[in-house]
């Protein structure tokens, strides 16, 4: 009786392997397949936002070189307007040497340079609003920053090392690792400066990042990777002066202006 019945533990054994098997291998290929789509889904969303980020510096006939790249910007509203950090274009141009405030568009080592204008400024928030000439561009969509969650996927494509080698834009990806206020308080008063102070009272939240971002992504969008909707402003400088006053080194963390803040500049054009 004993050996009839291992005989039929062995059969049902047999019966249910195969269709084990059958579950692995539908699994993994659920695995493959799903990665391969959203590789295939980001691939299409660089390529979109691509076309909407621009560079945003200055061009002097009497310099050398003539072009100075300082952040990133992207185009956004009617085409003919770009989006980036105030910080980027806060300085003073040489108008004696003809140096104007300039967007770079195009890829490569010949990029078009059309003369901009500043229409709208945000200090508080770090954001500035470019008027260019020319035709209008590809703007990219401002989504609702407000839904954001930690732990969400981003990317950001912007110009990380300049225009050294070219216009060539560098996208990085991450998580939203953090949503926290723009700037801390201190251990001392001694360390409080007037600009510190105006952040304190002022307080909102921005993103904190776990990817790697350089000061020439300053300006660059932080968007959705599937749908390319830009829910935040890279900010390399802004940010850290507020939030890593104490530290004497400071980190290589990423941070970004919420979109909304975004949407209200925009909003004033209509004002």
């Amino acid at each position: 009786m004993k050996e009839k019945k291992d005989a039929f533990e062995g059969d049902r054994l047999a019966f249910r392997c195969p269709s084990r098997m059958l579950f692995l291998i539908f699994f993994i290929a659920c695995l493959v397949g799903g990665s391969a789509s959203h590789a295939s889904e980001m691939i299409a969303t660089i390529a979109k936002v691509k076309k909407s980020v621009v560079g945003v510096g200055t061009l002097m006939p009497t310099r050398s070189p003539r072009a100075s790249l300082f952040g990133t910007g992207f185009i956004v509203a009617d085409g003919n307007h770009v989006l980036t950090n105030a910080h980027v274009v806060s300085r003073e141009l040489d108008f004696q040497g003809k140096e104007s405030l300039v967007v770079f568009i195009g890829h490569g080592m010949s990029p078009e340079a059309r003369v901009a204008s500043i229409a709208q400024l945000d200090k508080e928030h770090d954001l500035a609003l470019l008027k260019i000439s020319g035709p209008p561009l590809t703007p990219l969509l401002l989504g609702d920053s407000g839904t954001v969650q930690e732990g969400q996927g981003i990317a950001f494509t912007g110009y990380p090392i300049g225009a050294v080698l070219g216009l060539f834009p560098v996208t990085h990806r991450g998580i939203i690792s953090a949503i926290t206020p723009i700037a801390i308080p201190l251990d001392s008063g001694r360390q409080l400066t007037p600009s510190l102070i105006k952040r304190l009272r002022a307080r909102y939240d921005v993103f904190q990042l776990d990817a790697t971002a350089y000061p020439g992504n300053s300006g660059s969008p932080l968007y959705n990777p599937a749908t390319g909707e830009v829910i935040g402003i890279l900010n390399m400088v802004f940010v850290k002066e507020s939030r890593e006053t104490v530290l004497q080194k400071p980190s290589g963390i990423a941070y970004a202006i919420p979109s909304r803040y975004a949407v209200d500049l925009i909003d004033k054009l209509n004002d």
